[in-house]
């Protein structure tokens, strides 16, 4: 029977040691996947740009300084500016021309603005961006909210479309970067 208690004794210390083993791995992993998912966030930001660099060298424009351009920077700080200020206007709803009217501009300026000079091609992907980064935000500080809520308060029209431009721009589903941030 001692024999025993000693056997027991000693399988429950090899189960604890091992536990604890197992505990510093889960921590070492969860670290691990925080560092990965601030990465994914910086690599998406990169990967937009460099999307933008390969079109502008495919064209083979040079931007040129003109007053116009100056123009651009002050037409594009205002509307940042606005959009920063006011994010609940980006509603499924809002689009091209909305932004036109929100900085005073017609919409073919506009769309002479965006093209010459931000990375991206569109006012629509433009605020298609927006939305985006709004839901991750979202979706990274507000774990309460359901992903429902999130794809209304980003300005999406539906669940359905959060997840297909999500997983369309950084392969995964709201619900999958959810979990993999909060590891």
């Amino acid at each position: 029977m001692a024999k025993k208690i000693e056997e027991l004794e000693a399988e429950i210390a090899r189960l604890e040691a091992e536990n604890e083993r197992l505990d510093m791995e889960n921590v070492r992993l969860l670290a691990h996947n925080l560092h990965l998912s601030e990465q994914l966030c910086a690599w998406y930001e990169l990967r937009q740009r460099v999307s933008w660099l390969k079109a502008e060298m495919q064209r083979g424009r040079k931007m040129l300084i003109s007053a116009d351009m100056a123009d651009d920077a002050e037409l594009l700080a205002r509307l940042e500016n606005m959009l920063e200020a006011s994010p609940e206007i980006v509603t499924s709803e809002f689009a091209a021309p909305q932004l036109a009217e929100l900085i005073h501009v017609s919409q073919a300026r506009l769309m002479r603005l965006f093209r010459n000079s931000t990375i991206f091609k569109s006012p629509d992907e433009y605020l298609e961006n927006i939305r985006l980064m709004r839901a991750m935000k979202l979706l990274r500080e507000h774990p309460e909210y359901s992903i429902a809520s999130v794809s209304a308060e980003a300005g999406y029209n539906s669940v359905r479309t959060l997840q297909r431009r999500m997983n369309e721009t950084v392969g995964m589903t709201p619900v999958e970067f959810r979990l993999m941030v909060e590891k």
